[in-house]
């Protein structure tokens, strides 16, 4: 009778199905948890100010909104910020007249909120002609290190 050791037969196997699971499971996590910046996709160059002036200001309807958003239109001041309001007082004092062009001047501290309104009115009264005034670019601060020199 011949006996024989089966240990020195047998393969060793090595079961990957957990393995898999493993990596499917840490796939699906990250997918679901990462955040895609899209912020990173855009590139915006804002506009600069470097214009010529124009003092042409005849006939021009201008609309003042200050720091804290309240708006004036030539020297009347709206009521309240809404838009109702608003075009209330821009229909009193541009009466029907809506070729003329109209010249917003905002705070540099003005809420946005309180410009979009502005435009919004504006666009339900049918303005089309709208100029914003910006103040020209000073020159920049010379550094520290340019001083020394």
């Amino acid at each position: 009778m011949r006996i024989r050791d089966r240990r020195a037969e047998d393969n060793p196997e090595l079961n990957l199905v957990p393995l898999i699971d493993v990596i499917l499971v840490l796939i699906i996590f990250f997918v679901i948890t990462t955040t895609f910046d899209a912020r990173s996709v855009l590139k915006l160059e804002l506009p600069q100010a470097n214009g010529e002036r124009n003092d042409a200001q005849d006939g021009t309807l201008s609309l003042l909104i200050n720091a804290d958003g309240r708006y004036f239109v030539d020297d009347r001041e709206a009521l309240r910020t809404d838009v109702e309001s608003l075009k209330r007082t821009i229909a009193e004092v541009a009466g029907d007249d809506r070729e003329r062009t109209v010249l917003l001047r905002a705070d540099a501290r003005t809420p946005w909120q309180a410009v979009v309104t502005a435009y919004d009115a504006l666009g339900q009264l049918g303005f089309k002609r709208i100029a914003n005034a910006t103040a020209p670019q000073t020159a920049a601060v010379p550094s520290a290190a340019t001083q020394e020199e």
